[in-house]
């Protein structure tokens, strides 16, 4: 019951009006037109699923779980140059129901910027978007 719970929330945020998505006829340019005006991409994806499936460069790499902690304006452990209420954040998971949810978290805590790349990285590599292996820790 929980599972089913969790996939209608998802559902419902997933047609949220506040998504970025990509369109495969768009030229990668445009797509990343966003970023360069200064938007931030936080990839939420453990090391593992970053290491099968690889990176967008330039994305700030945020565990899921500390997420809200470091983006949280009030919190003694935020990112201030990316805590900050108009701030527009674009959560990026594998396939976006991760990020569907984090980016409604994100809302909930004062970004109300806050929204997620529709299909997430899988969507973006199918976009013919910019990727590259999964940078190596050390």
């Amino acid at each position: 019951m929980a599972r089913k719970a969790l996939v209608a929330v998802a559902a419902r945020k997933r047609h949220s009006p506040t998504r970025a998505r990509p369109r495969p006829n768009w030229p990668a340019i445009r797509c990343l037109a966003a970023l360069t005006d200064g938007a931030v991409l936080v990839d939420i994806r453990s090391l593992e699923q970053r290491i099968v499936e690889g990176e967008v460069p330039g994305a700030i790499l945020i565990g899921r779980n500390v997420l809200e902690w470091r983006l949280d304006p009030r919190s003694d452990a935020r990112i201030p140059a990316l805590a900050r209420s108009d701030a527009l954040i674009i959560v990026i998971c594998s396939e976006g129901y991760a990020s569907t949810l984090a980016a409604a978290s994100l809302r909930r805590i004062g970004l109300r910027r806050a929204t997620y790349l529709h299909g997430g990285f899988q969507g973006w590599k199918a976009a013919g978007l910019p990727t590259r292996p999964a940078q190596s820790l050390g």
